[in-house]
C-alpha cells in the first residue's frame, strides 16, 4: 500500500487521475458539469484539441515525477 501524504505527491496523483479522465474523453465517453478537457486547460493553460491536451498533460507529469 502506498501513502501520499506530501501536497506534491496528492498534486500528482489528481493529475494522474486527471489525465485518466481525459483519455475516457477522448474516446467519447461524458461526465456531467465541466469536462475534463476543460479544467486542465483552465488550470494548466494548455491549448489545443483533447489530444493535444492530453499529450501536453502527460509530458507535464513526467517533467514533475521525476
Amino acid at each position: 500500500m502506498m501513502i501520499l501524504d506530501k501536497p506534491e505527491d496528492i498534486k500528482l496523483f489528481r493529475l494522474a487521475s486527471l489525465r485518466s479522465a481525459l483519455k475516457l474523453e477522448v474516446i467519447g465517453m461524458k461526465r456531467r458539469g465541466a469536462s475534463v478537457y476543460s479544467i486542465v486547460k483552465k488550470e494548466l493553460g494548455f491549448k489545443g484539441s483533447k489530444k493535444e491536451v492530453l499529450k501536453q498533460l502527460e509530458n507535464h507529469i513526467k517533467t514533475r515525477s521525476i
